[in-house]
């Protein structure tokens, strides 16, 4: 018996591919009396006819690959393309480390640890880029009070 009929009307009422309409092997010979739509639509509410659950590619691989990744793996000289410039921008790294000075200044100025005229003597040294770090910042302060 040629089922084909029955099986697209399912995939169309189903919205699922033909090749997912799955029909209950105890009841393919009501499967085949059905003709119209009304009668598929029965036999799937009755659960005669269903569709089996899509299929998909797994990611499990991919995300035990970018914890390893996360963790510092895979990263070597020979998966790098782009120099280091195009890796990572040198105005994005400046950004950051004066974020990081002009914060710290302004810390050391709230907490009393330096005035005015030290805050902003050190704030254009940290500007005209002589210090590393926060650590290297407070070490040359430390330095300069001594």
């Amino acid at each position: 018996m040629n089922l084909a009929s029955q099986k697209r009307l399912a995939s169309e009422l189903l919205k699922a591919g033909v090749n997912r309409i799955r029909f209950d092997v105890e009841k393919l010979d009501e499967i085949s009396e059905a003709i119209t739509r009304d009668d598929v639509r029965a036999l799937i509410k009755d659960g005669s006819i269903y569709a089996a659950p899509a299929r998909s590619i797994s990611r499990g691989r991919v995300r035990e690959r970018a914890g390893r990744k996360a963790s510092g793996r895979y990263k070597g000289s020979a998966k790098r393309t782009g120099t280091q410039k195009a890796r990572k921008q040198p105005k994005s790294a400046w950004m950051q480390k004066i974020r990081a000075l002009r914060e710290e200044l302004r810390k050391m100025k709230a907490e009393g640890e330096i005035d005015a005229n030290t805050y902003r003597s050190m704030y254009l040294q940290a500007k005209g880029n002589l210090f590393h770090s926060r650590r290297h910042l407070r070490e040359q302060h430390a330095r300069t009070k001594e």
